[in-house]
Order: C-alpha cells, then structure tokens, then sequence
C-alpha cells in the first residue's frame, strides 16, 4: 500500500485549507490514531451533500486507522450559532434535539464508518459546567476577538442584535476540543474563525493544539448558493434513489466536475479526461450526469438501485411517461377540491404556502394539463403531478366496491 500517496490524496483532492499541513503531515506518518472532531446541530435532522464532503474526508481518515469523534451538539442547540446568516436561531427542546440527532446520526453512519466512530454529547461535560468555570472560560478571549468574526461584525456594523449567549458558542465549540482533545476538526471554510478558536484554546490549557481540515462549499442545485436546505436547493442523502437520481440529473454542467471531486470516489486519472472532454466538447454532459448520479446513488445506496433510479429517471422525465409504481392517495373527493390541502396530504408539498407557490409557478398538473389554480376538479383515478418527477394517483373512498 502506497502510504504516502493515498496521504498525499487525502490532502490535496476536496480541500479548501489545511491548518498546518506540515503538522498533519507529521501525525499522520507518525503512527498515531488520531481523535477526529466532528460536530453537528442537531437544530435540523438531516444531511444533503453539502454536508458529505466533509464526511467523506472522516470515512478517507478512518480508512488510514484512524477514529472519529462525532459530538451532539445538544447544548449549544439551546442558545443558537448563527453560522453566517443574519438572525439567531430558535432555541430547542430535550425531545427535539433527541429525535433531531437520532435522524441526523441514521444519514450520517450511511457515509461514515460507524464501528470507527466515538459519540459525544455535549452535556457530558457543560451539564455540570459551574458559573465559575464559565466565567474561567471567558477570561481566555476578548470580545475585539469575537467581533472579528465576519458574521458577527456585519450584524455589529448594520446596528443589528447580537445576544451574549451567541458569542458564548465559539468558546463552547472550541471547549468541545479540549473535551475531547481533538487532534484534527473538521469543517466547511465558513467555519474556520469557530475551529481557529479550538485550536487556541487547547494551546492555551496546555493541550497540543488540533489541526484544521477544511473542505469547500458545495454549490447547491440551483448553480449560485450554496446547498442548503432552507434554499431548496439541496441534495438530501436520505432522499430515495430516483429523488437523488433526478436532483443530480438537474445540476447546472459548470458544476458536474466538482460534484464528481468533492462526493465521488472517481479517479483524478479519469476526472481529467472528463474536464478535457468537456472543454473540447467531445463528450456530452448529460452522460457525464448520469454517470455521476449513477455514482452517487450507488454510494448511498447500492448499484441495482441506481440502475433502477436511471431507468426511471429515463422513462419518466426523458421519454414523459407515468411510473408504473405511483403512490396512491384514498380520500373522499368533492366537485372542486382545493389542491394546496391535496398536495400537503400527499407529501407532495409541505405546506400550503409551497403548494401555492408551486401552483403558481406552474408545476402542477393533473392528468397532464396544466393547473393554475388552488382549486380544481378532480377525478377518481387522476393523476396530480408536481414538478418532474412527484406523482400521485387520486382515488375516491366513495367509488370502492366493499
């Protein structure tokens, strides 16, 4: 086995910025197992491919032997990291973290080695933290260092509130590394200020500080943002394999190369051939697509449902025929039915608001034509399509023969 390439690899394919990497370097031919910080909010429960980039690194690391450290942040989840946006977020209950992690941990083990993995909560150790020690643990930073911050800087400048309990959690998150004493964390580059206060902080309590492993911001599907869930425009990984399929198949081609760096395991050999290929336009991007969504499916899933997730996606949306398995709705129908409450009770819409939204926008249709409307009629047996690839057959309660 070539060590130092498949090191070498590891440091170079799908990295924004490694803090230091000669120190990395060093651990990781030293021998050593290395305790790997990952944490997670548990302020939502799941997990698209944004959030894969950086799992897949854990899974490359505990490949090499070593173990990863997954923390529940479930008392930072009751004061709210504002991670860049411009509001806090809303504080949460014990059941709510508890189910939220429980979700969050189903979708996270299907990337990361799970008999290589430690799990924490924060609790463990801020459950019995006394006002003395938080008022020790202020003392090691100044606000000048807080507000230096971006996101809280701009909300400063713009006159906007900054509660104190929202500066406290980069020092809870870098008390998470002394906790554990972690040797590597790992993150996306907007959170390098949050992993910087970690790694000085350990320095400051006398423990050798971590290394910072950063990873890019995956660019979600609409081409500009990136992936978010509150966006829409986001790639879930619990999502079934003809949803992933399809979302993928939807990706602007500017960004079919670094879907394939940053969560696939294809070669630098043949993502070379790929970038030529597309830059000489001998290859075209709708099969490079596909073998990407083919790629990705198959990670998250296994390859007989990516094939089956590829038929469907070239049946249903290519060739514009119905599913032969469609999700059947039974309910009692009216003349004109409102298609909002319809659409919110098949799951084809979250709430009313998004149905509305979607009606407006023009993805709904029943039995192929188009529908502008909330209200509509419906027939037993209609099918209610919304977007490309959710359908749904109607079925009267009052038209079954008992």
């Amino acid at each position: 086995m070539d060590r130092g390439g498949e090191i070498n690899r590891l440091l170079r394919r799908g990295v924004a910025e490694v803090i230091v990497e000669d120190e990395l370097t060093k651990l990781l031919t030293s021998g050593k197992q290395l305790r790997l910080k990952e944490g997670f909010d548990p302020s939502f429960p799941d997990i698209h491919l944004g959030h894969m980039v950086a799992l897949r690194k854990l899974r490359q690391f505990q490949e090499l032997g070593h173990k990863v450290i997954l923390i529940v942040g479930d008392w930072t989840a009751q004061i709210g990291d504002p991670s860049g946006v411009s509001v806090t977020r809303p504080m949460l209950t014990r059941d709510e973290v508890q189910a939220n992690a429980k979700t969050y941990m189903e979708q996270f083990f299907k990337v990361v080695d799970k008999e290589k993995t430690e799990v924490r909560w924060q609790s463990e150790w801020f459950g019995k933290f006394t006002l003395a020690e938080v008022i020790q643990l202020t003392s090691k930073f100044t606000i000048a260092q807080l507000l230096a911050r971006e996101d809280f800087s701009n909300r400063y400048n713009n006159g906007r509130p900054i509660t104190l309990t929202e500066l406290l959690y980069p020092l809870l998150q870098a008390y998470d590394s002394v906790a554990i004493q972690s040797d590597v964390e790992f993150g996306g580059n907007d959170q390098k200020f949050n992993l910087l206060m970690g790694r000085e902080l350990q320095a400051i309590v006398g423990q050798q500080p971590q290394q910072i492993f950063l990873v890019p911001l995956l660019v979600g599907t609409d081409g500009s943002k990136k992936m978010s869930k509150s966006l829409g425009n986001y790639i879930g990984v619990a999502e079934p394999p003809d949803e992933i399929y399809g979302k993928v198949m939807s990706i602007p081609d500017s960004l079919i190369m670094d879907y394939f760096e940053l969560v696939t395991d294809v070669s630098d050999e043949e993502l070379a051939e790929f970038r030529q290929g597309l830059s000489h336009n001998t290859v075209n991007p709708m099969v490079l697509k596909k073998r990407l969504a083919r790629e990705i499916v198959t990670q998250l899933y296994d390859s007989e449902s990516a094939s089956n997730a590829e038929g469907q996606f070239t049946k249903v949306i290519q060739q514009g025929e119905i599913p032969e398995e469609v999700t059947e709705l039974y309910t009692k129908l009216h003349p004109s039915i409102d298609l909002r409450d319809l659409m919110v009770k098949t799951g084809q819409a979250k709430s009313r608001s998004e149905a509305s939204r979607l009606i407006k926008q023009g993805a709904v249709s029943i039995d192929g034509q188009r529908i502008t409307t909330p209200v509509a009629p419906i027939q037993s047996g209609s099918i209610v399509k919304v977007g490309k690839r959710r359908f749904t057959k109607i079925i009267d309660t009052d038209n079954i023969v008992s």
